[in-house]
């Protein structure tokens, strides 16, 4: 029985394991800012831990609205076009999924904003919002988005760039990465389960005999 339960707890860590990259500040808490935003030029590496700025700059945004998750977020347009690219480890062929949250400067056009996020050795995806509906500060409209793909190498550069050739960009927050389990690797924690619960209910149904005591 202890045998069992230890592999079905050595099949729960897979995921873990595969998902050892050190991706770190997906909500951007973690930075120098004064409020109620700062303008982060490209190039630069230090403003916002763990992430590189590129392209013209990005606004670090503090108080000028309401973040998606925690205190701040970033405008991926600056004074220009901007974006934002962080390199963390992967694990050759695991499958991630990035998860994030989009919303919009409603300050100036376009209305609708378009982002386009990438990965090392993966095809690029273009996501959009639509601000119609929508103003600063505390009414974002923030809206959940994935991209996933297939790492190539032992570390991958994740990014993510504005497409609108303006000062007024697509607004991001909460971005997180997982790895997600193979199909091969759900069967054998569900088998795992699946065993450990017939032997619990052969335990429950099993009943001791009785003695027949005499007179």
């Amino acid at each position: 029985m202890r045998s069992l339960f230890a592999a079905v707890a050595a099949l729960a860590l897979v995921p873990a394991s595969a998902n050892a990259a050190s991706f770190v500040n997906g909500s951007f808490e973690d930075g120098t800012l004064t409020n109620p935003f700062s303008t982060v030029a490209g190039g630069n590496s230090t403003a916002i831990n763990g992430w590189v700025v590129t392209g013209n700059s990005v606004d670090y945004i503090g108080s000028y609205w309401v973040a998606q998750q925690g205190s701040r977020s970033i405008d991926l347009n600056g004074n220009a076009q901007g974006g934002i690219q962080q390199t963390f480890d992967t694990v050759v062929g695991q499958l991630y999924n990035i998860s994030f949250w989009l919303a919009g400067n409603t300050d100036g056009a376009p209305t609708t904003k378009s982002v386009e996020v990438g990965a090392t050795g993966a095809a690029s995806s273009i996501f959009t919002f639509d601000t119609t509906g929508f103003s600063a500060p505390a009414n974002m409209g923030w809206k959940n988005y994935n991209y996933q793909f297939a790492a190539t190498s032992a570390s991958t550069t994740l990014s993510f760039g504005s497409l609108d050739a303006t000062a007024f960009g697509a607004s991001l927050d909460n971005v997180s990465v997982s790895a997600v389990p193979e199909p091969a690797t759900w069967a054998m924690m569900l088998l795992g389960i699946g065993l450990i619960g017939g032997v619990m209910r052969r335990r429950t149904t099993a009943r001791p005999a009785h003695r027949l005591i005499r007179a």
